[in-house]
């Protein structure tokens, strides 16, 4: 069979309404304005969590968070901390470990925050090579945190520069990137390029070269040099005659985040990164295959990070595993422009997460925000404790802003997702519940730093 190339390139913390083909009008991003011209544009793709190692996760093994246990961090938070004793379980299959089996060279270049020890690296969940830092370019010593280890730049398992310099990350991860694929131009290849911007710094980071051209500071700097980069990859594929055997998904692991004043934008969803808002979890996400994917399309069905597994696997001939549950589906007849079959969340529904807490439901046109006694809100609701929510039913499709309430004029919807939310918290778990079909991740009884503090 002919197997596709498959890149992915993923961003960090990129919101839904910061490129010019999902509305914005501050970012110049003309490479992947281009690229959702040249494929299908998804606007209603989901994360799987509002923060990074969960939603990767997902990315790597089609599931949920909960399901395998990266749900929360080892000592407790939202997301995998350097030094931190837990990671994505070495028993896991990732779509690395599966492309691999079927004859595929493996890169890993970027923000990788599945565990930073040596058996939950790249490395070791089946890619020949990782360029890139075991977690957030922000978790580096502060006045707040002094004992961290200088972020490591990582060639394999080996670290090749700490600190790592964060101006050049882009453009160094581009680079890295396109000698991959120029190495690999006779073979199928996945390429898993995960940026580290526009990121979780309140100044996100560019080279040189893109500083201070844009105009929304910083943080428009960094998003505008990952458009140079998304370009820097698709001439690449070009001159190598690559295009039409190359399969591009071009996504972010989370919405923009909240700053003051405010730098990405979620636009025209309500809310932000870090919670189970529609601007946490829902991303942009782009599809490119010249001649198997439909040009300048806009799908607006439920798809999400989870689905990328099996509908990858499927086209590369290899078979999803069969001893474990996988929560994502096969989407190559949505991917491939069938305009009659329904997204598959429609009746199993889609589930809303914030670290151990199932909150909100979307199945079809209709978002449900639980009744919480209790509401987990940010990365310290756990400690210092959260008020509750009442419930909140909308019409996404009809009321993409959320600015419509209509809980008390639909009950039978309602009493359906309420259904639907019922089957999660038994399969997968809730707060202060196990579920009944989750498997543990991987863990480490003595952690050690990539890189000594100091």
């Amino acid at each position: 069979m002919n197997q596709p190339n498959v890149i992915i390139m993923l961003m960090d913390n990129l919101g839904y309404g910061d490129l010019g083909c999902y509305g914005s009008r501050q970012h110049r991003t003309p490479q992947v304005d281009g690229l959702a011209r040249q494929g299908l544009r998804f606007t209603s793709f989901y994360s799987t969590s509002g923060v990074c190692t969960p939603s990767r996760a997902s990315l790597m093994t089609g599931c949920y968070p909960r399901r395998i246990n990266m749900h929360v961090a080892g000592r407790g938070q939202a997301v995998l901390m350097p030094i931190d004793p837990k990671g994505l379980n070495p028993g896991e299959i990732t779509l690395a470990r599966l492309l691999k089996a079927k004859g595929y060279a493996t890169a890993c270049i970027g923000k990788w925050h599945l565990g930073d020890q040596l058996p939950f690296l790249p490395t070791r969940h089946g890619f020949d090579r990782f360029f890139g830092c075991p977690y957030s370019e922000d978790m580096v010593p502060t006045a707040f945190a002094p004992d961290r280890p200088p972020l490591p730049l990582m060639r394999g398992e080996k670290v090749v520069e700490a600190p790592a310099e964060r101006d050049t990350l882009t453009r160094r991860y581009t680079e890295e990137a396109i000698s991959f694929i120029r190495e690999n131009a006779d073979r199928p290849f996945f390429l898993y390029l995960a940026q580290a911007m526009p990121g979780s710094t309140e100044r996100p980071f560019a080279s040189p070269a893109f500083q201070g051209r844009s105009a929304n500071g910083p943080y428009g700097d960094a998003v505008e040099e990952l458009d140079w980069s998304c370009g820097q990859i698709m001439q690449t594929l070009a001159e190598l005659d690559l295009d039409e055997k190359t399969l591009v998904l071009w996504t972010s692991d989370n919405g923009a985040v909240r700053w003051d004043p405010p730098q990405g934008s979620n636009a025209p969803l309500r809310g932000w990164g870090y919670d189970t808002s529609e601007g946490g979890q829902r991303v942009p996400c782009i599809a490119r295959w010249p001649g198997r994917v439909p040009a300048n399309v806009i799908d607006d069905r439920i798809v999400t990070m989870m689905d990328v597994l099996p509908t990858v696997a499927r086209l590369a001939g290899a078979d999803t595993p069969a001893d474990r549950i996988i929560d994502g589906h096969d989407i190559r007849p949505i991917l491939q422009g069938n305009t009659v079959v329904a997204s598959p969340y429609d009746d199993c529904g889609f589930f809303y997460y914030y670290m151990h807490q199932l909150q909100a439901v979307r199945s079809g046109p209709w978002k449900l925000y639980l009744a919480l006694d209790r509401k987990l809100r940010n990365l310290q609701a756990e400690t210092k404790g959260c008020s509750g929510a009442a419930a909140e039913l909308y019409n996404l499709r009809d009321d993409i802003s959320e600015t419509r309430e209509v809980s008390a004029q639909y009950p039978e919807v309602v009493a359906r997702l309420l259904a639907l939310a019922g089957r999660a918290r038994a399969d997968l778990g809730d707060l202060g519940r196990d579920g009944a079909n989750q498997r543990p991740a991987g863990w480490v009884a003595s952690p050690q730093p990539c890189v000594r503090p100091g």
